[in-house]
Order: C-alpha cells, then structure tokens, then sequence
C-alpha cells in the first residue's frame, strides 16, 4: 500500500506506474482518492475545530452558573449538545471516507523499482545469468512420475482417492530425499547467518491482507470455515505477520529469518492441476528466507538472496538461469522480483523453482511494522522473501539432473550425510 502522501502529491507518478503494469482499468481510483481525501481532511479540520468550540463553551458554562447567568449558561448547553451531534455525525463520516480510501489505495500497485523491464506477462521476463552447463543426455530421460514410480516413490492414485488431484504420497528413498534436501536448505541457511524458524501454518485475515493482494488472496489462500483463519500458502505469510503492530529497534535490524513449512495453494488460474505429476499441487513443503531491514539496504540483501538460491542448486550441479520479472508479471505489493529457473533436460529447457522478491515498504505499511530510530522518527522498513527450495517441484529437476543411464539416481555429496551416507538410489 503506497503512502497516501505520496499519492497526493506525486499522482501522475503514481498513474504511469499503473500503466507500466497494464492495469489501466485502476487510473480511475487514483482521482477517486484524491478526491476522498479531500473531503476526509475537511472533515476532520472541521470536527478538530468542532472540538475547540465545544471545550471553550464547556468551561464556559460552569463561570456562568457562578455567575447566576443561567439562561446564557442553558444556551451555551444547547450548543454543547448540537456540537456532540455533530462531531458523532462527522466520526461517522471520517470512518466512512477512511474505509473508501483505504479500500482503494489496497488495490493501487506498489511503485516498481525503475530497473524492472517493462512487459505485459511473463512471456516478457528477461534472462539475466545462467549458471552451470545444461546437459542433455544421451540417453531418454522419463517423465519425473515415471522416474519415481520406477524407483517405488511414488503413489499418484492413492492420493486421488483420499484427497483428489494435486496430491501425492511419496514413500522410501524418494520421501527420504525429499527430507534431506529440506534439511540441507535448512542448514544452509542457519550456515548464512538466518536464524532458522517454525511459523505456525495458519494466520488470522487481516495478516493475509496485510502480507498479499486481494487477487493473490482470492487464487491461492484456503480459508478454515468458520474461523479467522488461513492455511499459508508460504511461510513468508506468518513470518512476516509476526511483526503485526511492533516497533523494532533499528539496530536490530536486518533481520534474517529462514523457516520451514508446508503450503498450501488452491492454484486457481490458467495452470491448474495436473493430474499426474508434481509440478503445480495443492500441498507442498519448502524452506525459505525472509529479510526484514532498512529501505537503502533492501536491494543489497534483494541480490544476496536470490545469489544464495543459486549458489544451493549449484551446490547440487543442477545448471540454473535468473529470471526478471517484467512489470505486467509482478504482483501488486512487489517492487522488483527475480526467479530462479532449473535446467531440465527432458524437457531441454528451463522452469521455475523458486521466486526471490522485494516488497518495499508495502507489507510494513499495511501491518503497521515500524521501525525506531534514534533522534528521528519512527519508519516501515523493506521486507524481502526468497525460495530456498520447494520440494517436490525441485525434485523434477533434481531427479532429471542426477539420472544415470540405467535409472538409478545419483545423489550429490552435500545430501549424503542426510541420506544415512547413501550415494545412489537404485
């Protein structure tokens, strides 16, 4: 949510940044909101002003009984009592405006860094690096399911029985890496100075609003009937809410978080479900990284944790390329947003497995996050978050990468010691 300030004064900034992300049909609530901030401002002077009179004619009217001016004092009551009518009336009214501005200002996109390449959809991303050499084998690389099935990983139709598409049950050696590539991330990270966290997995309404956009709510967040309450659809959501209404002091900052969860997605959009295989599902794990810190030190860390998501698939010899996001493919809270894309060489191209993003001061300000500064006053600062990994997905291009000839799979030296030493699945 952009700083209303900011808007008043800069809306023809505000109205470009709206058309570098091919949301036009939104030009019209920037006027709208300058239009109800008007009226909200000149209803509180007037109800400030209001307030003054009434605490004048109060104090007057206990020297005019003093003074046996009864008749005066009765009138100055009357005036009392019209100016407390009034000043509900005008409560009432500044609520209504506020809730009209903030509704509109909730759904107007953050203002994108001015590095980002302007593009209407991801079709428009733009590779940045690559890393490592892609390698296509000699031999013909199966489907990941089949990959897995063959190796007794894998049960696709249990899970469609107890719990439809987009689930799956993995067993033995496959569920076991699954494991260590989790705990892997996880040391990885606390290796890198994160502080390493186990968020609860589901979090009240208003930090889901305060932490995403209504139309990243409305595809992905699962809601517990009869509750306040949301499953996450990445624990980036509870680490951030963890800091709803405090104050940090700055020279706590940055703060650097890894935490593990499960996600849960409903996916609704143009992907969908597959019904075999685990690339888009409904449920999986992942290890990420949060960064909360000072705005001039956001884009450093920005590039710090999107380097260490390569610098972990890499440690596993799996090639991967950055992606940045154009400015019709950034969500509305983000200012800027790499992802990182694994080789697979079956498909003999590159997808997605992770998503580094820099939301600028949008969820501190939505959550009231604040930071205390010496001598100055109070300040949002940036939030950042980062995939680390996200098994299955990273699984596809992990088992394509490390497949042999005659099938079995290859297991990297930084997971063996969490695979009781193993270095082959056959």
């Amino acid at each position: 949510m952009l700083d209303i300030k900011f808007l008043r004064e800069n809306p023809e900034v505000v109205k470009e940044n709206i058309k570098k992300k091919f949301q036009d049909e939104k030009l019209v609530l920037v006027d709208e909101v300058i239009e109800l901030d008007v009226q909200n401002r000149e209803a509180k002077a007037k109800r400030d002003s209001l307030r003054n009179m009434r605490n004048t004619v109060s104090k007057q009217i206990g020297m005019l009984m003093a003074q046996g001016k009864r008749d005066e004092a009765e009138e100055a009551k009357k005036q009392v009592s019209a100016a407390a009518d009034e000043l509900l009336a005008l409560e009432n009214k500044i609520e209504e405006l506020e809730a009209e501005v903030k509704n509109r200002m909730m759904v107007i996109p953050n203002i994108i860094d001015d590095s980002v390449p302007i593009g209407k959809d991801d079709s428009e991303n733009v590779e940045v690096e690559r890393f490592g050499e892609p390698v296509v084998p000699e031999f013909e690389v199966p489907y990941h399911v089949d990959i897995m099935e063959r190796l007794n990983g894998i049960d696709l139709d249990s899970a469609r029985r107890t719990s439809g598409n987009g689930f799956y049950y993995l067993c033995g050696d496959i569920a076991r890496l699954h494991s260590a590539i989790i705990s892997y991330a996880r040391d990885f990270m606390i290796d890198k100075g994160f502080t390493y966290y186990i968020p609860p997995f589901m979090i009240r309404g208003n930090v889901v609003t305060g932490v995403m956009s209504f139309a990243e709510m409305e595809n992905m967040m699962y809601k517990i009937e009869g509750e306040d309450l949301y499953l996450i659809g990445t624990s980036e959501h509870s680490m951030v809410g963890k800091f709803i209404n405090t104050i940090t002091d700055e020279a706590e900052l940055p703060k650097t978080m890894t935490s593990y969860s499960p996600c849960f997605r409903k996916e609704v959009g143009a992907h969908g479900i597959e019904e075999r295989g685990v690339y888009r599902i409904h449920q999986f794990e992942k290890q990420e990284m949060v960064v909360i810190c000072k705005p001039e030190e956001s884009m450093d860390w920005f590039k710090k944790m999107y380097t260490y998501t390569v610098e972990f698939f890499r440690s596993l010899d799996i090639p991967v390329r950055t992606l940045e996001c154009c400015s019709g493919d950034l969500a509305d809270l983000k200012v800027k947003s790499i992802d990182v894309e694994a080789w697979s060489p079956r498909q003999q191209k590159y997808f997605e497995v992770g998503s580094c993003s820099n939301l600028g001061d949008a969820q501190a300000r939505r959550l009231g996050i604040r930071v205390r500064r010496k001598e100055k006053d109070n300040y949002f600062p940036h939030t950042l978050n980062n995939t680390v990994v996200a098994p299955p997905r990273m699984l596809i291009a992990f088992l394509e990468n490390n497949l042999q000839a005659d099938g079995s799979i290859l297991i990297p030296e930084p997971l063996r010691m969490y695979m009781g030493g193993k270095e082959v699945i056959r």
